[in-house]
Parts: C-alpha cells; structure tokens; sequence
C-alpha cells in the first residue's frame, strides 16, 4: 500500500512539474518513478489477492537473460542495417556498438568475479554499478523523450524555427523534408487562428560536405510547397543545435517576432531541442515530425550520449558515491582475504 501511496504522490508531482515547466529532464525521472512505485504497489496487492500471480513475476525474472539477449540481437541488427543505408559514420554505429556491450559487459563481469580476486570482484561491482546507473538515466532519457514528443504545443506562435539537417546535393534529403511538412502545417494551423501569420524559420549553416546552406535550401522548399515567400526568413550560420535557436530567436526578434515559438524537428531530437530551448531562456515548445523506424534506435542514442556529454560534470559527480562504494567494498574483501 505504501508503494501505491508513493506513486500517487509522485504522479501528482509529475503533473505539477510538467504544467510548471515540460522542459525538464527531472519530469521524466519522477515520471519513471511514480510508474515504477506503481507497478511494484500493484504487484503486492495482486500477490495479497492473488498468490499465483507470484509466479508470474517469477517467470518475468527468468526470462531477464533471454531478454537481454534478444535486446542484444535486436540492436546489433539495427546497427548492421543501419551501416548498410546510411554508411560508417559513428553515430550510425551506435546501435550496434550498444547490442555488442550489453552481449560483452556481463560475460566481463563474470569472468572478473569468477577470479576470486578482490580487485577484480571490485571492478565487476563497479561495472555493475555504472551500468545500472547508466541504464536508468536512459531509461529516463527514452521514457521522458516519448512523453514529450507526443505532447501538443499550446502557444500561439509568433515564429515557426524549423531545425536544420544535412542536405545532399544541394536539395532536402526525407528526413529534413518531414520536418519542414511538419512545419508548414503548424504554420497553417496558426495563421488560420490569428490575424498575423507567424514567421517561418528555416535554420541551417552549410557544412563542409553540402553546396549550400541548410536554411536556404529549406526556404526553397517551404515557398515551392505554397508558404508566402515574405513569411519565410532563412538563418544560414548556425552549425549546432544551440545556434540554430540563438540565432533564429534573434532572427525573429529584428522581424517584429519577439514572441512565443514553435520548435519543429524530428521526433527523436524534440526532448534535447526542449531542454536547450529552456537552457537559452526561449519562450518556446518544440514539436516533433516522424522519423524512419530502422533510424530511431541510433538516433535515440546518439541522443542520449548528446545530453550526457552536456551534463558530464553532473553526472560525473553522480557517479562519485558508486565509486567511493566500490573502494570500500574492494578495501573489506582485500582485509577479509588477507
């Protein structure tokens, strides 16, 4: 009863911080929380009105190891078919580099507890312990994305930013096209509510692989697809994420737009553009455009090691009371050998 109380608690908080603010990664992990808390208060009463639902959780953990092998086998073949459609690049191998470490990392682990050797049991237990805090910041990451993605913008915008992505031969490559399609009906939806159509930004430098700048080759799509060529403004320079917004904002500032704004990207990119959009202070809620199936696994990843390696301090920080816990288990396993 208790776990149940705690998620009802939780649940409210979550509901409390989303309406505060959905731009924040903390929703997600008092989200994953209240689901967990949940999940665990309503397996104890089943277990108390039903015992032989017991079995059932049981057999859940049986089956853990056949499910993290078919999880391996199913992010290694995302990570072959990912090579063979969109070439070596090491973000398109992330998939597959994840599938090997969940295969490999406890096949280590064991090796190094089989030894005996209380150096060794220390590295197996600090293994164990970063992935499982690792696994959990994606589970947040992954959970939290989803949630938010699926969300629906709320303001009236005064600008529309649609964020760039690589071109190929100087034209917009599916991906990008499913952005500026999502782009073009919020502008739509928008300009049929309100007296003054919102601006339409199309953000994007030239990268040293294209012929032309991401935001002039998204302009050309967005009047060729019937948007009036005065709404459409290019931003032409930014080279990452963060510019892309900073230099849009001010786009739209020195065009009379200085108000709220719909952020347009691919589903998988829509919780970091959020959380940076709130980084930058920006009035803002970002939407998400679909995304090819076999793409999401890499592009999820290459996600989350993104949001990582913005926040490494904390996370190193984090990571301290895991280490400090190995140390002392190695120390007392050393001291009971000796």
């Amino acid at each position: 009863m208790f776990s149940i109380i705690l998620a009802l608690i939780l649940g409210g908080s979550y509901l409390y911080l989303r309406r505060r603010d959905a731009r924040m990664l903390r929703n997600g992990l008092v989200l994953v929380a209240a689901c967990w808390f949940a999940v665990t208060g309503v397996s104890q009463v089943l277990a108390q009105w039903f015992p032989w639902t017991q079995w059932i959780t049981l057999g859940i953990v049986a089956l853990t190891p056949l499910a993290v092998v078919v999880l391996a086998g199913f992010l290694i073949s995302n990570g072959l078919r990912m090579i063979r459609r969109e070439g070596r690049s090491l973000g398109n191998l992330l998939s597959l580099i994840a599938g090997l470490a969940v295969l490999v990392l406890p096949v280590i682990a064991a090796l190094l507890v089989i030894t005996l050797n209380p150096v060794a049991i220390g590295l197996a237990a600090l293994l164990f312990f970063l992935c499982s805090y690792f696994g959990v910041v994606f589970v947040v990451f992954l959970a939290y994305a989803m949630v938010y993605g699926r969300m629906k913008h709320t303001v009236s915008p005064a600008s529309v930013v649609i964020l760039g992505s690589q071109i190929i031969n100087g034209k917009v490559p599916p991906l990008l096209r499913s952005r500026l399609d999502k782009g073009l009906e919020v502008y739509r939806r928008a300009s049929a509510q309100k007296e003054l159509a919102p601006l339409l930004i199309p953000s994007g430098g030239q990268g040293a692989d294209e012929s032309r700048p991401e935001g002039a080759a998204m302009a050309d799509y967005l009047v060729a697809a019937g948007a009036p060529s005065e709404h459409v403004v290019a931003e032409e320079k930014a080279t990452t994420t963060a510019e892309n917004l900073q230099f849009s904002a001010t786009i739209a500032q020195d065009q009379g737009r200085g108000g709220a704004m719909v952020i347009v990207t691919n589903n998988y990119h829509v919780l970091r553009a959020a959380l940076l959009s709130r980084k930058l202070g920006l009035e803002a809620q970002v939407v998400g455009s679909p995304s090819a199936r076999y793409f999401l696994p890499s592009a999820f990843l290459r996600e989350y090691v993104a949001i990582l390696t913005e926040h490494k301090v904390l996370h190193a920080l984090l990571c301290l009371p895991f280490v400090a816990l190995t140390l002392f288990l190695t120390a007392a396993l050393v001291l009971a050998s000796s």
